[in-house]
């Protein structure tokens, strides 16, 4: 539990935490956006729409950021086309990405380009739970990894952008 799932207001000062093996080497998340090899996600939609791809060295578990050599970590940014909420309440979302791959890390999901103050809780994107800010509305941008491979091979899952 962190302090900006305690209290959410904190998100307009400190950003939310990023698990670290989750996110390519570099990633620094900010209160609005997340920083990858000083790539701005948000600078990229601005450049190339969503949904969008960037990537880097995939940071080996439990090493304290140092990269690896053989893997690649992909994050996907898709923006928000529609909201509504399921019989039990739940936000479900709704992007301009396919989402149809296991491959992406749910549980990482952040939300781009605002700093939500709403509670945090499960949002469903398609089949997929979400840990987001309940506030999602269409328009917002999310940033989603995608579970390292090794870096010889295609992205399995860029399908995403077809």
């Amino acid at each position: 539990m962190t302090l900006t799932r305690i209290i959410p207001s904190l998100r307009r000062t400190l950003p939310d935490p990023l698990a670290v093996d989750s996110w390519p080497e570099g990633t620094v998340a900010t209160t609005v956006d997340v920083v990858i090899s000083g790539i701005s996600l948000l600078h990229l939609v601005e450049v190339c729409g969503t949904p969008s791809v960037h990537g880097g060295a995939s940071v080996i578990p439990r090493s304290g950021g140092r990269p690896s050599s053989e893997l690649r970590t992909t994050v996907l940014v898709a923006r928000v086309v529609g909201v509504r909420l399921d019989a039990s309440g739940h936000p479900v979302i709704e992007t301009d990405a396919r989402l149809d791959d296991a491959r992406l890390v749910w549980s990482q999901a952040r939300l781009l380009g605002r700093a939500s103050t709403a509670h945090s809780g499960i949002v469903l994107v398609d089949v997929y739970a979400a840990d987001l800010p309940l506030d999602v509305r269409v328009g917002d941008l999310i940033a989603i990894p995608s579970r390292p491979e090794r870096m010889a091979e295609a992205p399995t899952w860029l399908s995403v952008l077809e």
